[in-house]
């Protein structure tokens, strides 16, 4: 039984779809994360957020000890500010590793 020109293109671009999941699924097969590798990407995503966070509490809090009386200003204000950019090197992070 002979395809026509119409049924043919659309076989081959089948054809075509089918080949090209198949090598994605053995490309992902091969290249599956161990627990390892899941275990160092989450623990580098960790140290990404906490460290600006810890490093602005502590400059902060240096900060507020040098002026006269209670304050929290710069303790509260750098904190938020390490929020900020923890959750931008996360950010980036992920989306340099996907």
């Amino acid at each position: 039984m002979n395809a026509s020109g119409p049924e043919r293109a659309h076989r081959e671009r089948l054809d075509e779809a089918v080949r090209r999941d198949c090598d994605r699924r053995e490309t992902a097969e091969r290249e599956r994360r161990t627990v390892l590798g899941y275990t160092v990407f989450m623990g580098s995503i960790a140290g990404l957020f906490v460290v600006p966070v810890v490093a602005g509490a502590y400059l902060g809090n240096w900060l507020d000890g040098l002026a006269e009386g209670f304050s929290v200003r710069w303790t509260v204000s750098l904190i938020l500010l390490g929020v900020a950019f923890g959750a931008v090197n996360v950010y980036r992070f992920i989306r340099d590793h996907r």
